[in-house]
């Protein structure tokens, strides 16, 4: 303002070069972290397969069986097939008589992620899925890999067009098909796509008795029937594991097992089949799979047929834990729940993946090339000799992959560190042969378990080799990235500039030429190595952009050496302030590390900030009484939802009931905005000539009423076992999207804008919810408003107490606030924002997997399968949270023109 005094020495504004600067720092920011988020796929996500190994078949005097049946029930969790009903009755009586009478069981433990296509290839091929085909929807092969049905004679497959062509497509020795993705409704009771698939076999074979090909295709040996059953899974989503419909499917899952059995005996009469039932992954309690919670990767496993032994009768004993793991971190020999009432038959658990080489040895086939498992010789009817030699060969095709990824490392690496404990395996092979032609089988039968359990650590090995090189210069990077913003904060919107060149302590200097020269040499130097090394490309953009990032921190040395002498001479009081500050941001972090693993903490969290929030607003900012207690009731209402399961239970009357709430809290926006007097005016950031914007606020509660009324009318209809309705549909989607747009056009005032954006996402997310979360969106709203309000109230009582307004409210504007440097109490606002945030993430759920949250929650929207659009909106759903924060956190930010862009800075 003109005429009025400006103390130069403590007003800050950001110049036009730190404004670019800023532009400058934004785009490499989001660079960096696109090429260090992409450091997880080759980390985390590298495919395990390797080429050029040759099949190890197995040395046995004749195949166990000619041909062998593999039943998968999609998404059948172990405990509901193997506990009774509510009235003592088992849901599977046919395969419970084979577990007594005839074969094998078990409990298969999957690796997450338990989801439908790793799951088959794991059972299939047996290795744990390469992750890269996430990027491909699970669908496509990005890399081919060798399964039982390509070393089979030939495959017979009928099921989802999801799994069935993964195996099949490319595969000429196959007679397959699968049913329309139309099929896949969530809104019917799906049991009728297993029916689908045995009638589609039982039609095979019939036909079979007029066409002789057919009838010699099925007779001859090596043969391999592939049935998948996708009922439980499809009405597990639906459903939940513990509905009638689910529950039934298990049911029709055991008729079916015992109409392909029934059909396989009459048809072949020569007891040369083998059978093996089994499930991909379970379900969760709230119709999910994904993560490894035991409801996800416990499955059930019955073998029975030829090859096969029978039960073994043993008295339960408790059995200490011998150390082993599954590969879902389960322990070896858990005692079996009571209620399946199985104690005195032997139990033998197995890995996922070692499904597949039990297949392959059961009908003669060498394990698939790129297979882990380890062969589960319990379930195994065979002669001694041919028992090590079944063995053997597994750990001979597992030691040919071991080979083959040593060779292929130690061809790329200037210094290779080869795995010693494998070193003499030759030897060892050399000594197993020995052994056999002795006809010493116990030895021979210990030395090629361990020397398959050393060959999958070699595996491990060599799957690892090159993280410890990625981890150090990731971190390095994201140290350095922190680094680089800490230095332009304190050159930009601290007086440490100032300071040091007045007192002469930092100079221009000539050096930076000399620093990026040698980075660029580090650079180069850094890229041929890495060619010499054939590393993939993305490996030089994670080094390039670390020394990247540490050549500009190098360049800074001066400057962070004449902050370092300053914070030195800095009187104890403001060392013991930064000092207090420090430890209290970092406790609030590692706080935010262990809520990670436990919801509940941000319980506490509320009660506290409730307490301390509305003690502040009563005692230091001296503002209205009822600040205080909304602050107060406000963080107590949002404490509750994190007591709450992570398992949302279904009940549409709370998703009803806060829609109502939400229409009661912009009632309640609206009135104060209305309220004319100074403080309200100033806290709610209105101008007193701001247009009524009536017209679209009533559009808005119409839509979160409409919401609300098709909340009710979908799911109604969906109970009733009916598709859902394309006008709901439209209506739906309708909705959703308008009310999304209308945000675009509310007031620029703060509390107007915040209420239009509350009020504009939250048909959508009402739409998409089933349960709690839907008043959980309504509590977070009424905290981040009283975050506003608090903020608000602040500056205005602050500016009340000074000796001069910078603007009068009489001027009708509330945005003309002097610019300052950053403060050390500045650092509740980013401290604040990273906890809602995270309670954003953990409210309603654990974001760790998408499988946390409700699959049902889409259903108003879509009921056909379609899993990129499921998962969409999904996402979409979690990130309306996010998305309110993201805007409270840049209106708090509004009125601190200067001290904004620097905390937007720390924000990246």
């Amino acid at each position: 303002m003109a005429g009025r005094p400006r103390p130069q020495t403590e007003l800050h504004s950001p110049s036009a070069s730190t404004r670019r600067r800023e532009r400058w720092l934004v785009v490499l920011g989001v660079a960096l972290h696109a090429v260090y988020m992409l450091s997880i796929f080759d980390i985390y996500f590298k495919s395990p397969i390797v080429h050029g190994m040759d099949p190890v078949p197995p040395r046995l005097s004749a195949p166990p069986a000619k041909r062998l049946v593999l039943l998968v029930a999609d998404g059948l969790r172990a405990d509901k097939f193997f506990e009774p009903d509510e009235r003592g009755r088992y849901r599977a009586p046919f395969l419970r008589g084979v577990i007594e009478e005839k074969g094998r069981w078990g409990v298969s433990h999957a690796r997450p992620p338990t989801e439908s296509r790793p799951g088959h290839v794991s059972l299939i091929a047996g290795f744990y899925e390469d992750p890269s085909a996430v990027t491909k929807g699970w669908k496509a092969n990005p890399v081919e890999f060798d399964s039982v049905f390509n070393q089979s004679r030939h495959t017979i497959s009928f099921g989802s067009p999801d799994i069935v062509p993964i195996f099949c497509s490319n595969l000429p020795h196959s007679t397959w098909d699968t049913y329309p993705h139309e099929y896949e409704d969530f809104a019917t009771d799906a049991s009728f796509l297993d029916h689908w698939s045995f009638d589609q076999f039982q039609d095979l074979v019939n036909r079979s008795f007029d066409d002789i090909k057919l009838r010699q295709l099925l007779l001859q040996d090596k043969l391999v029937i592939f049935l998948h059953l996708l009922g439980c899974d499809t009405n597990g989503h639906a459903h939940r594991p513990y509905s009638s419909i689910y529950l039934n499917n298990v049911k029709v899952v055991d008729q079916i097992a015992e109409s392909v059995y029934n059909l396989m005996e009459n048809y072949f009469n020569d007891n040369q089949t083998a059978y093996v039932f089994t499930a991909d992954h379970g379900m969760s309690d709230k119709g999910s799979h994904g993560d490894g919670h035991p409801s996800n990767t416990d499955t059930p496993l019955v073998a029975w047929g030829a090859g096969i032994r029978s039960p073994k009768f043993l008295a339960y004993t408790e059995k200490p834990d011998d150390g082993f793991r599954f590969v879902d971190n389960h322990k070896h020999d858990t005692p079996t729940p009571k209620d399946w009432a199985l104690e005195g038959f032997e139990r033998v658990d197995v890995n996922q993946a070692d499904i597949a080489p039990l297949m392959a040895t059961l009908v003669g086939l060498p394990c698939p090339m790129n297979s882990v498992g380890s062969l589960p010789t319990p379930y195994l009817k065979l002669r001694k000799a041919d028992e090590v030699e079944a063995v053997l060969a597994n750990t001979k095709q597992i030691l040919n992959q071991f080979l083959r990824k040593s060779q292929l490392k130690e061809s790329s690496s200037l210094y290779f560190k080869p795995f010693k404990p494998l070193a003499n395996f030759s030897l060892v092979l050399s000594q197993i042969e020995d052994l056999i032609s002795g006809r010493d089988y116990e030895t021979a039968m210990e030395q090629s378990e361990e020397l398959r359990r050393l060959a999958l650590a070699g595996l491990h090995y060599f799957q690892t080799y090159d993280w410890f090189m990625l981890m150090t210069t990731i971190t390095l990077g994201y140290i350095g990235w922190m680094v680089n913003l800490i230095i332009h904060v304190l050159q930009s919107y601290t007086s440490y500039p100032v300071i040091l060149l007045k007192r002469a302590q930092l100079y221009p200097n000539n050096t930076s030429m000399k620093v990026y020269i040698c980075g660029c040499f580090f650079m180069g130097l850094s890229s041929i190595l890495l060619l010499l090394e054939k590393s993939p490309l993305l490996y030089h953009a994670y080094v390039l952009c670390t020394i990247f990032l540490w050549t500009r921190i190098v360049q800074k040395i001066d400057f962070l050496k004449s902050v370092w002498r300053e914070l030195a001479n800095m009187p104890f009081k403001y060392i013991f302030n930064l000092l207090t500050s420090s430890v209290v941001a970092l406790l609030v972090l590692e706080f935010l590390v262990m809520s990670f693993f436990d919801r509940k903490i941000y319980t506490w969290c509320f009660l506290v900030l409730g307490i301390l929030g509305s003690t502040y607003v009563a005692l230091f900012i001296q503002a209205s009484a009822a600040l205080a207690i909304y602050i107060w009731l406000a963080c107590w209402f949002l404490s509750v939802f994190t007591l709450m399961p992570a398992e949302i239970p279904e009940n549409n009357n709370l998703v009803i009931f806060s829609g109502g709430l939400i229409i009661l809290i912009g009632l309640a926006s609206r009135w104060i905005k209305s309220n004319s007097s100074s403080f309200w005016l100033y806290l709610t950031r209105a101008n007193k000539r701001d247009p009524q914007s009536f017209k679209l606020y009533f559009v808005q509660v119409i839509l979160v009423a409409i919401s609300s009324i098709m909340v009710w009318l979908s799911t109604s209809h969906r109970s009733q076992n009916r598709e859902l309705l394309s006008l709901h549909q439209f209506i739906n989607w309708s909705v959703a999207g308008v009310a999304m747009v209308l945000p675009l056009f509310s007031p620029p005032s703060v509390l107007s804008r915040l209420t239009s954006i509350f009020l504009g996402f939250a048909p959508p997310f009402l739409l998409l919810s089933i349960g709690y979360e839907a008043v959980f969106y309504s509590a977070f709203a009424m905290v981040l408003i009283g975050w506003i309000f608090v903020e608000s109230a602040n500056l205005y009582c602050s500016e009340e107490s000074g000796s001069a307004r910078r603007r009068s409210l009489a001027d009708n504007s509330v945005f003309g606030y002097e610019e300052r440097h950053l403060r050390l109490s500045d650092l509740r606002i980013p401290l604040l924002f990273v906890i809602l945030f995270n309670v954003a993430f953990f409210g309603t759920g654990n974001f760790a997997s998408i499988a946390s949250f409700e699959i049902s929650s889409v259903y108003r929207f879509i009921t056909v399968f379609s899993p990129f659009l499921m998962a969409g909106l999904l996402i979409f759903k979690l990130f309306i949270p996010f998305m309110l924060v993201i805007a409270d956190v840049r209106l708090v930010r509004s009125p601190r023109s200067s001290v904004s862009h620097g905390w937007a800075v720390i924000f990246l």
